[in-house]
Order: C-alpha cells, then sequence, then structure tokens
C-alpha cells in the first residue's frame, strides 16, 4: 500500500468504531476444503425408483391409493386435507430425472425427520401426453414403491387439487413408542 491509499483507508475508515464481543454473535468455522467423510451406516440409498416404459394414466381419473391394512378413514381425512402438512415438494416443470431424484431425496428425509403428511405438487395438464401427466403417472407409480406411503390421494383446491397429492406415511418406530407413552399415562 502506498501513502496516498493508507490516508484515503485511513479517512473512509475514521468514523467506524469496533464491534461489541457478543453471545449472540455466531461465528461459523470455514467450510473444508474436504467433504465429510459419513460413517457406513449414514450413506446414502441408491435411488430404486423405476425409469422407463410408463403407462400414462388418463388426466379423468384421480390418483388414490391405500395400502392393505390401512383403513378407509385414514384415506378420507387425507382427501380433504385435515392433516396438517409436514412439507411440501414442487415439482412443477421439471425434467422426469430430476423428479424422480427429488421425490427420493424428499421421501428419505421426511422419513428420516419422522414426517407424517407431506404434500407433493406436479401440475396439471390439458391432456394425456402433457410434461405434467407423465410426472403425474411416474409419481403413481413411484410412491407405491416406498414401503412407508401408507395413503396418497389429490389434494384440496386450495393446495393445488388434480394438480398435488397428499401422501400420508407410516408412523416412526420413535412416534410410536411417544403415543404409546403418552396414552399409557392416561389410562393410570
Amino acid at each position: 500500500m502506498n501513502l496516498d491509499d493508507e490516508e484515503l483507508f485511513r479517512d473512509a475508515m475514521g468514523d467506524v468504531t469496533p464491534l461489541k464481543d457478543s453471545a449472540s454473535t455466531l461465528w461459523l468455522k470455514s467450510p473444508s476444503p474436504k467433504a465429510p467423510r459419513r460413517p457406513e451406516a449414514e450413506k446414502e440409498e441408491e435411488n430404486f425408483l423405476t425409469r422407463g416404459f410408463l403407462d400414462i394414466i388418463p388426466l379423468a381419473t384421480p390418483l388414490e391409493y391405500k395400502a392393505d391394512g390401512i383403513q378407509q378413514g385414514v384415506l378420507d381425512k387425507l382427501r380433504k386435507g385435515e392433516y396438517k402438512m409436514d412439507a411440501s415438494l414442487n415439482l412443477l416443470r421439471q425434467p422426469v430425472e430430476t423428479c424422480r431424484q427429488a421425490v427420493f431425496s424428499f421421501m428419505q428425509q421426511a422419513r428420516k425427520d419422522g414426517l407424517r403428511n407431506l404434500l407433493i405438487i406436479h401440475g396439471k395438464g390439458r391432456d394425456n401426453e402433457s410434461h405434467a401427466n407423465i410426472v403425474r403417472s411416474y409419481l403413481a407409480r413411484w410412491l407405491r414403491q416406498f414401503d412407508d406411503v401408507q395413503t396418497f390421494c389429490i389434494s384440496q383446491p386450495q393446495h393445488g387439487g388434480a394438480g398435488a397429492l397428499y401422501v400420508g406415511l407410516r408412523k416412526t418406530e420413535k412416534a410410536r413408542l411417544d403415543n404409546r407413552e403418552r396414552h399409557a399415562k392416561r389410562s393410570r
């Protein structure tokens, strides 16, 4: 730095006061140049969602699924939008392969976080061959491939109507135990 630059800097910084040390200041560590290694148990699963040939579901056919052993009342409540949505995924105007990856990651994360009720927005098409209907048809196939999916159905108009799906997932083992404890305390 030459003397003129140093003088300009001092003039510019003349009325600046140093920050006070504060307990609310959070200093983040600088990111490591290498990605952290994950233990073998935490490695991501390979995406098992199918690709390729697809039977396109006509637009007039509403998407709906209920796994064996699930009560009709659960599907009815889901269809009416009576469950609070925990998370949503927007697949509008995404290529099919991107949708496939996004759905897989979203479902894995939802399972890890113990979420129960999801909203997946796929869009509405004007005809059976539209991109939105192709994604919708794939989505109907993909969601059935997850063991955790109990139900899915079209959403209420305020959440996208026929352009979105409500998805109901199974309770995690931890949620089941918490529920048992809560109800056991009441019965005493």
